[in-house]
């Protein structure tokens, strides 16, 4: 999508639009961000036209009267740090797939063998009916003693799955335990 420019002193070109003639007029400031961002032209330009084109899109999110120039300041960091952090994702998919090009058809790696044994028998069987995911990483961390890090690592999954899985983990096996608590009384 081409973003059109101002028209340079012919007042007979109106822009339709007070929102789109502000916008294209803080362009200049928005490629100033860019380029910082960026430090490279090309880049700085397609940030740019990424943000413009956001900006149009969620146009209705704007609140008139406030800092248009901010509020696309803002778009623009948005759209960096987005296509910064797809870059990476795409990076570390292609690092996996270049030593293991069936690395995403396998099921996921099961867990070291931990002490399932130290577990009073209730317990046991609560946890083994936790799905499989939520077991392993509650296994590893609540029981195996392993840091967060260490189990994201170990399962190549980002440290936020860990936690989730974690908390899901735990909430579900605190609801088994608690029927199973009223079951027996």
């Amino acid at each position: 999508m081409l973003i059109p420019t101002l028209p340079k002193n012919d007042s007979t070109l109106l822009p339709r639009d007070a929102f789109v003639y502000d916008l294209l007029a803080i362009r200049p400031d928005l490629r100033a961000r860019a380029l910082r961002l960026t430090r490279d032209d090309a880049h700085a330009d397609d940030l740019v036209q990424d943000a413009i084109e956001r900006a149009l899109r969620c146009r209705e999110q704007f609140v008139p009267g406030t800092n248009l120039r901010s509020w696309a300041q803002t778009i623009v960091f948005s759209v960096f740090v987005s296509g910064y952090r797809r870059r990476r994702r795409e990076r570390e998919a292609m690092k996996i797939l270049g030593v293991d090009p069936c690395a995403w058809t396998q099921p996921e790696a099961e867990g070291p063998a931990l002490p399932m044994s130290e577990l009073p028998p209730r317990m046991r069987r609560a946890v083994e009916a936790l799905p499989q995911g939520f077991r392993q990483v509650l296994l590893m961390v609540d029981v195996g003693e392993n840091s967060y890090r260490d189990v994201a690592d170990h399962l190549g999954i980002p440290i936020g799955t860990v936690m989730s899985r974690l908390h899901r983990a735990r909430r579900q096996l605190a609801a088994a335990l608690g029927d199973q608590e009223r079951l027996a009384a």
